[in-house]
């Protein structure tokens, strides 16, 4: 591939190093993006991209190597200068200010001024709508960030990132909560700001959206470079390849289980404007898939069984026995777990350990006379963190400087350590990759045949597909459908998904009241 022209260049990252104490975060970073391009950066989780992109923002200062940006050596020493260059950055986690409005949000640190140097907010509301609007989506800039879903937060993240009229912007897997539409909607947005001459970077790890989006790719491995190559003089099989450094044979490696007594009951569960009348079982050994597209209620009524979300009418019975409704502590005592769709806000203490993250759940057993040690934290995390291989130094390592799938890894450590009888997980691998993936679900198959049953929702259809024994469709509240694994297919998921008058159980073939957007 030829040397891009100097003028071209946007951002030139040369064999750039990172480390944190003793963990060796990035090796050799190199990384070159120019002008009018979309170039994807793909790697494991822990692989070093997370970190690099930091550096460009400002976040960290790099310790060794080349940095930069529209020709010049540049070592930015916070994220305000980063920006202050024309550096935006969309990163995997939404970062609101949830007392704050929407437009608050999006123009933090740089709110228009009027008479008097007093905020504008009309001009500001204007001006989000004016984003909104190019967005081709309608949020309420006046309404406070708190209580947005995951794909709100992160349009608003995006709205953000447009309005600074950077020269340069990377996107750390900004479709990971987002329908196919808004994908679609997304990339038409990139494409636009690649034609004016801008370059990003896209941090993905669906390769259909790599493939689909971007022109370059480069692949990192171990904090180091590994690879760059235009996407259509390559292929999908070769940058696993290089990613993992072996061949991923398998990425559902499902097993069966023998199916056991049934361990959930839900029956005729309703709150009002969210779900309708669901009931469901699940079997031990069993894994019961929840699919459906964002926002149909799946995980609404995931939360509402485990009792974080409070419901109207119905009932939930866990091995034969009634479960308090709407009590979190009754559900774990009962013998359930709950793996969360937001693992850093809503799974993990992000400033503490992991011993500590571990042990959170089951706290009060590991305390004595009232008193609870650091020992008494390891001693209980250590077989957990061993067993989910999750790769960190020390068990006093803090969840947040570590990736996103040792992240997960450790949420789910915590709540095998309660020896739950039924796991609810909410977006197994959403943001982490193909690797980690693979392992996840290799850990979820595990622990099907060791009896557990388990409630998996998911946005990847070919992840409920390859995991799920059963499938329950959820479309508006309601579930349209249940489908044994031989009967679940991309094409009756999708119908099931996308019907409005359809009854729970209905096997009969009803009008197809199809939406006009379907993700593909």
């Amino acid at each position: 591939m030829p040397e891009p022209a100097a003028t071209e260049v946007v951002l030139e990252l040369q064999d750039v190093a990172k480390s944190f104490g003793s963990v060796v975060a990035l090796r050799s970073g190199s990384l070159t993006v120019t002008r009018g391009s979309i170039h994807a950066l793909v790697g494991e989780n822990g692989a070093g991209k997370s970190t690099l992109v930091k550096i460009v923002a400002g976040v960290h200062r790099r310790d060794a190597g080349v940095f930069r940006f529209l020709g010049d050596d540049v070592d930015f020493s916070s994220t305000a200068s980063s920006k202050a260059a024309g550096i935006a950055v969309i990163y995997q986690e939404p970062t609101l200010f949830p007392d704050l409005s929407v437009a608050e949000n999006i123009f933090m640190g740089r709110q228009p001024l009027g008479a008097a140097r007093r905020i504008d907010y009309s001009r500001m509301y204007d001006e989000s709508d004016r984003l909104f609007q190019r967005l081709g989506v309608h949020i309420d800039p006046r309404r406070p960030a708190r209580g947005l879903s995951i794909a709100d937060q992160q349009v608003i993240e995006i709205a953000k990132a447009i309005s600074l009229d950077a020269t340069l912007l990377i996107m750390d897997e900004p479709t990971a909560a987002l329908s196919g539409v808004e994908v679609e909607r997304l990339f038409a947005i990139a494409r636009s700001l690649r034609d004016e001459g801008r370059g990003l970077v896209f941090i993905s790890h669906r390769f259909d959206e790599v493939f689909a989006l971007c022109d370059t790719i480069t692949v990192m491995r171990d904090g180091s470079y590994v690879s760059t190559d235009r996407t259509d003089e390559t292929d999908v099989d070769a940058i696993v390849s290089r990613m993992v450094g072996r061949e991923v044979a398998e990425l559902f490696p499902k097993t069966p289980a023998a199916i056991g007594d049934v361990v959930l009951e839900v029956e005729g569960l309703t709150s009002a404007g969210v779900f309708h009348d669901v009931s469901f079982q699940v079997r031990a050994g069993e894994i019961v898939g929840l699919a459906g597209l964002v926002g149909a209620g799946r995980s609404e009524i995931a939360r509402a069984v485990f009792g974080v979300d409070r419901y109207d009418d119905g009932s939930v019975r866990l091995l034969g026995k009634p479960v308090t409704a709407h009590s979190p502590r009754a559900a774990i005592r009962a013998g359930m777990a709950f793996v969360p769709e937001d693992r850093r806000k809503q799974g993990l203490v992000i400033e503490e350990s992991v011993a500590r993250n571990i042990g959170s759940v089951i706290r009060r057993g590991l305390t004595k006379a009232g008193l609870l040690t650091s020992a008494a934290e390891n001693r209980a995390a250590g077989p957990w963190a061993g067993r989910l291989e999750v790769k960190t130094a020390a068990l006093d390592m803090h969840a947040s400087t570590m990736s996103g799938g040792n992240q997960q890894k450790v949420v789910i450590a915590k709540w095998l350590a309660t020896e739950p009888r039924l796991l609810i997980i909410d977006e197994p691998t959403r943001g982490i990759d193909i690797g980690t993936k693979a392992e996840v679900h290799r850990l979820l198959s595990d622990l099907a045949g060791q009896g557990l049953a388990i409630v998996m929702i998911s946005s990847e259809l070919p992840e409920v597909l390859g995991m799920a024994d059963r499938v329950l469709v959820v479309c508006e509240g309601r579930i349209t459908a249940e489908l044994p694994r031989s009967e679940a297919t991309p094409e009756t998921v999708m119908r099931a998904a996308t019907r409005t008058t359809a009854h729970a159980h209905d096997n009969d073939n009803p009008t197809d009241n199809r939406k006009s957007e379907v993700p593909a």
